[in-house]
């Protein structure tokens, strides 16, 4: 059976999709220009309105591209509505949770989720690192929980990380991955562990090249010069840190180390843990690694 048809057999036609940030709106872009019904969800009228700004200027980016003409565009759009109250997702056949990574504000939405949503709607979270057996417990559709973990920026990176609970079914996972498809991504999937696979080996690895700084073995732009330069990387692990903000990467970090039982190869950099405590969280604050002001 064809991804669409995979998608259509399961019902997925219209996507609610938690959280109007950053991640939240590109995802809604995406499954609007999939030709999905979407409703894009926040708790204040300003977040929403900004979010749906943010995806009107995205979609015109990609029009003085030529990628898509005009008319695309607009039709894309019309098909993102906004609401500020969890209830309008009452509707929806997939809801993809993106919010802050937040363990217990994630427990607590997907118990509501639970209650507000149709049976047989599937309920996505986009999580970095928070386990999916955990999310999945807060409801009671264990099998229709799944994790989503889309890449940032959503509209131009091809990556959804699926990751399966165990008690994820298996027609859950292949309407998923053939939304995702719809979607213009490539999807791939694992089971659920801490940090997934994309974090577990990223977040060890920009770790290491804190470490590495913090040890006096070179400076930031050589730490970065010879990862890019020598393993053809696009974007140095410090600069790359910078970017996904310190604050996230120590969390992520603190999750793999309590998620191996304490495993010291886990274990986050005392200057990673000075940094996010002296307020210097990269891109975001205007200082890191790097000056950004």
């Amino acid at each position: 059976m064809g991804s669409a048809l995979v998608a259509r057999f399961m019902g997925i036609e219209k996507i609610a999709v938690l959280g109007a940030g950053q991640m939240g709106n590109g995802i809604a872009q995406v499954a609007a220009c999939a030709g999905y019904d979407v409703t894009m969800i926040d708790i204040k009228q300003e977040y929403v309105d900004k979010g749906l700004a943010a995806i009107e200027n995205s979609l015109a980016r990609v029009v003085k591209k030529e990628r898509m003409t005009a008319e695309e565009a607009a039709s894309a759009l019309a098909r993102v509505g906004i609401a500020t109250e969890k209830s309008a997702a009452a509707d929806a056949d997939l809801v993809v949770e993106a919010i802050p990574e937040i363990p217990d504000l994630k427990f607590s939405t997907f118990a509501e989720l639970d209650k507000i949503c149709k049976p047989e709607a599937i309920l996505a979270s986009n999580t970095s690192s928070i386990s999916i057996n955990a999310i999945a417990a807060a409801t009671s559709r264990p099998d229709r929980v799944i994790g989503m973990h889309f890449m940032n920026p959503v509209p131009v990176m091809k990556l959804v990380e699926i990751i399966n609970g165990s008690d994820t079914s298996d027609d859950v996972t292949a309407a998923v991955v053939a939304a995702s498809e719809r979607m213009g991504k490539t999807a791939l999937a694992c089971n659920d562990s801490p940090g997934f696979v994309s974090n577990r080996i990223l977040c060890p690895m920009i770790n290491e090249a804190i470490l590495t700084l913090e040890e006096g073995v070179a400076e930031p732009a050589a730490i970065d010069g010879i990862m890019k330069l020598g393993m053809n990387h696009p974007i140095g692990p410090l600069a790359l840190a910078d970017l996904i903000g310190l604050d996230t990467v120590l969390h992520i970090m603190n999750v793999l180390h309590e998620g191996f039982e304490g495993d010291p190869k886990y274990a986050p950099s005392q200057l990673l843990k000075d940094m996010v405590a002296e307020g210097k969280l990269g891109r975001k604050s205007g200082t890191g690694f790097y000056d950004y002001s």
